[in-house]
């Protein structure tokens, strides 16, 4: 169940890295939207390293 779970937050976190890229590379990219994008990605980081 663990393994399951872990590799579900992975993706979720690959996920968000990817739309925190194509946020950037917009010509005028939203940084509050970038900003709340790499709060939730430190969240699943740190779920993970308490599993």
């Amino acid at each position: 169940m663990s393994t399951t779970h872990s590799s579900a937050m992975l993706a979720k976190h690959a996920g968000i890295e990817a739309r925190i890229a194509a946020e950037s590379r917009r010509p005028s990219p939203d940084t509050m939207l970038i900003n709340e994008l790499k709060k939730q990605k430190l969240k699943i980081k740190e779920a993970l390293a308490r599993l």
